[in-house]
């Protein structure tokens, strides 16, 4: 019976296309519902009593952003378990992360949500006007419930296995420090920070193909090609991340003459992201082309087009000059440096030197190795690189990591810093408060290209505004959780899907 409930989106839309030609009035919920508790059957039942027929509309597993393991229950069995109520009429599982789209399938004469939406203001996703306005241009109104609540994401945090034993503890500790709301609070106060981010553009391809096998006369493996993505990645990514969270957002890089995909480039940055574009006339803009086998988005080769030499004398002239007449108007200048020829010793020079506060990530790859170490920056006020990074850079692979950040710190003059550590999570630094130790949040990977830098550019305006670093490394990994679940800088880490997720987390 309960099965005779659940309709595809056409399906429903007919049938209610039928009941409304026989006078019945039509009562819309939507929601997770991940895991069903009596919080959610006193709603339902409260929303039935408002028309003639009780229509819930499902997220879809996709969309559900409430932290690691979520959802628990897949969208058929959550779909099931409400079908399964007497109070509900028929179910369907949406194609969106919102209700707005069936709202206006489905034009309800009441939609019903709970009473912690009932102010527009503390509404994370900030969708309930949204809902309103889509509710209201069908003739329909809004209703909100009272009824008994309780939290999904704390009864599965209390009551299940969502976390690592060990984020279990530290989210245990946190939580008497810290709320989601004093988390998510501070996160919205960065929108006041100026931002200079600088670096090297790089354009990342994405070609989707599938295995045919070994040749049969070569040592090779061929491969059909099936389809491709292109990605604003390297400093253009850290520039999208931070432009979510900080409202001015300056860009400085260098393009190349030959290919530039300047307007690539423009149309995939963020409005509030203004960039200043240099050009360097003997080389094309990077891009790095990764040939991915599609089912399972293993990566099998790389090709990068790159020219990695120094900058043209004439360029960084240019670039030198910009910068002495602009540092000085940001409260936080972000450097990622991947190594690719664009920042020479005397830009590095300067911006060490007029950074009201400089954060410093050098990344080496495969192109640098051993050549693009975070110490050729004489002095950095927040310093985020990972655990290899670190240790190639102060040439010790053994000692406790706790030495390794407190060198870090003296070599660099660094008062904060990150090391992010992979599947241990990451360990932060500020001299006031010595080291902590912030386990990963969540071990779902869908690719890993971008975490870092997505950790480097939220976490960098947090340091800038005098965060506890235990405060910064938990947003960091719960930046890393996120961004390791997209697929490489496909879209950035945003301010709601985080915010959500720092919920779940503190819940």
């Amino acid at each position: 019976m309960s099965d005779a409930k659940i309709k595809t989106l056409d399906e429903l839309a007919a049938a209610l296309e039928r009941e409304r030609a026989q006078g019945r009035r039509v009562v819309l919920c939507h929601g997770v519902f991940d895991l069903l508790h009596p919080g959610h059957i006193r709603h339902l039942e409260a929303a039935r009593r408002h028309g003639d027929l009780l229509v819930v509309t499902i997220t879809p597993d996709r969309f559900v952003n409430k932290g690691p393991g979520r959802p628990v229950f897949n969208q058929r069995l959550r779909a099931e378990s409400v079908a399964a109520l007497a109070s509900v009429d028929h179910v369907a599982i949406t194609e969106s992360p919102t209700a707005v789209e069936a709202i206006r399938r489905f034009s309800p004469a009441v939609y019903v949500k709970g009473s912690e939406y009932a102010d527009a203001a503390a509404d994370l996703t900030g969708m309930i006007d949204d809902e309103r306005v889509a509710v209201e241009a069908g003739g329909g109104r809004v209703y909100f419930t009272n009824e008994i609540t309780f939290s999904s994401s704390s009864l599965l945090n209390v009551h299940f296995d969502v976390y690592p034993e060990e984020a279990q503890a530290f989210l245990r500790e946190f939580r008497e420090r810290y709320s989601a709301d004093a988390v998510i609070g501070a996160l919205k106060r960065l929108r006041d920070i100026k931002v200079l981010v600088i670096g090297d553009a790089i354009i990342d391809e994405y070609h989707y193909v599938q295995s045919m096998g070994k040749s049969p006369k070569e040592l090779l493996v061929a491969t059909r090609y099936v389809r491709e993505e292109h990605f604003a990645g390297g400093i253009l990514a850290c520039a999208n991340h931070v432009a979510g969270f900080c409202d001015r957002v300056d860009l400085v890089t260098v393009l190349g003459a030959r290919d530039s995909r300047e307007p690539f480039v423009r149309e995939h940055l963020k409005p509030n992201v203004r960039p200043r574009f240099f050009t360097r006339p003997d080389t094309g803009t990077v891009v790095k082309r990764r040939f991915v086998e599609q089912a399972f988005l293993n990566k099998m080769f790389e090709i990068a087009f790159l020219d990695d030499a120094e900058l043209p004398a004439a360029v960084a002239a240019e670039v030198g000059a910009y910068l002495r007449g602009v540092l000085g108007q940001y409260d936080l200048v972000l450097v990622a440096d991947y190594g690719h020829g664009f920042l020479n010793r005397d830009l590095i020079q300067l911006l060490t030197a007029d950074s009201r506060f400089l954060a410093v990530n050098a990344q080496t790859n495969s192109a640098n190795t051993g050549f693009n170490l975070v110490t050729k920056y004489p002095r950095a006020d927040y310093v985020c690189i990972d655990e290899p990074e670190v240790r190639l850079a102060m040439h010790d692979r053994a000692s406790p990591m706790e030495s390794i950040i407190r060198q870090v710190t003296k070599d660099l003059t660094a008062r904060r810093v990150a090391i992010t550590r992979g599947h241990h999570g990451s360990m932060t630094y500020d001299e006031h408060e010595g080291v902590r130790a912030v386990p990963v949040l969540s071990r779902e990977i869908v690719d890993r290209i971008g975490a870092g830098d997505a950790y480097l550019a939220i976490t960098a305006p947090c340091a800038a505004a005098g965060y506890p670093m235990d405060l910064v490394g938990f947003i960091g990994n719960a930046v890393g959780a996120l961004a390791v679940r997209i697929i490489g800088n496909r879209t950035p880490v945003e301010p709601v899907p985080l915010f959500k997720f720092i919920t779940a987390l503190l819940k």
